[in-house]
Order: structure tokens, then C-alpha cells, then sequence
């Protein structure tokens, strides 16, 4: 499993787009620059299944602290079976005390860091990319209540589309598991 966090900004990311001569498109946007859905996921995988999953949390105008991290984590561990490794980047996030508590409280969970620098490696990344660059440019959400929604509803609809989450995996540079 791979985890990653990132930040859908309510300000929309502008990117070309067609219209007639003179007339610029123009997007209106309401709130502060900096208004933002936090959002952590995991991509996991089955070796044995062969199956690639998403799951997903948002958090409307706030961020993921290692206490969020750990809440995060103790919810996937609910639904996932047997052996869990993590693979994730050395965020600080990622480290303290909640992590060090759920890490002694599942004999199951285990944690293994990406090396530095190394996002090409995450396909989470590759999440992030689709819905921000592929899904969402020169979308201008009403307000962060909104904006949360539709990110949440477009990470809905990545979850389901099992061919698009292999595809996104395939982008990165980590190969798939095998079974051993």
C-alpha cells in the first residue's frame, strides 16, 4: 500500500483552453487563495488477487497531521486482511508518536520509507496528477465545501474504474507485486 497526501486549492489550476478571439474565458473564483481540501489516499494491491484498490479521506480547509496519518491507518487496517506494508515519503506526517502508538498496537502493519525525492516511485502521484491536471483545471468551485465534494466525487469514480487505478500504478516506476 502507498500513501500520499496533497492539497485541491480553491483557486482553480488554469490550464489553455479554447474560445473565440477576444473573448478570454475568465474564472471567478470566491474565497481566499489559499482555502484548500486536504486529501490523503492510499493505492494498495493484492499480489495474490491482482487487484489495485483506492481509498481516500478528505479534510475540507485543514491538513493531515501524524494524528490524522494514524486515524487514517487504523481505518484501512479495518478493512484490509493480513500482512499490511506501507510504503511512504519521510513526511513529518508520517512520524511521532501516533504512528510509533499504532505501529506497536498492529503486528501486522509495517512501514517502509521511499527513498528521497522519489514521487515517480508513488503511484498516488499519479492519482493526484489525473484529478488535478486531467479532471479539475479551470474548474472554480463556489466555495471549500464544494470544492470537497467534487473531489470527493471524482476520487469516488478513480476508486471504481479498476483498469484506470491499474493504469495510474503502470505510470509510475514501481513495479507491480508478485505473489512470492
Amino acid at each position: 500500500m502507498l500513501i500520499d497526501e496533497s492539497g485541491f486549492f480553491l483557486n482553480p489550476e488554469v490550464r489553455r483552453t479554447w474560445a473565440p478571439v477576444g473573448q478570454t474565458p475568465v474564472l471567478e473564483v470566491s474565497g481566499r487563495r489559499h482555502d484548500k481540501v486536504s486529501v490523503i489516499a492510499a493505492v494498495t494491491v493484492s499480489a495474490a488477487a491482482r487487484h489495485v484498490g483506492l481509498y481516500f479521506q478528505t479534510d475540507p480547509d485543514g491538513y493531515f497531521s501524524n494524528v490524522g496519518v494514524a486515524g487514517f491507518l487504523r481505518a484501512l487496517l479495518r478493512h484490509l486482511r493480513g500482512k499490511v506494508v506501507v510504503l511512504w515519503d519521510k513526511g513529518n506526517n508520517h512520524r511521532g508518536d501516533p504512528i510509533r502508538e499504532l505501529l506497536a498496537r498492529h503486528e501486522r502493519l509495517n512501514i517502509e520509507e521511499l527513498p528521497a525525492y522519489s514521487p515517480q516511485l508513488n503511484p498516488v502521484e499519479y492519482v493526484w496528477s489525473y484529478l488535478k491536471h486531467g479532471l479539475l483545471p479551470n474548474f472554480a468551485a463556489r466555495d471549500v465545501r464544494h470544492l470537497d465534494e467534487v473531489v470527493t466525487q471524482h476520487l469516488g469514480e478513480t476508486k471504481c474504474n479498476h483498469y484506470l487505478l491499474r493504469s495510474l500504478w503502470g505510470g509510475s516506476e514501481l513495479p507491480f507485486p508478485t505473489r512470492q
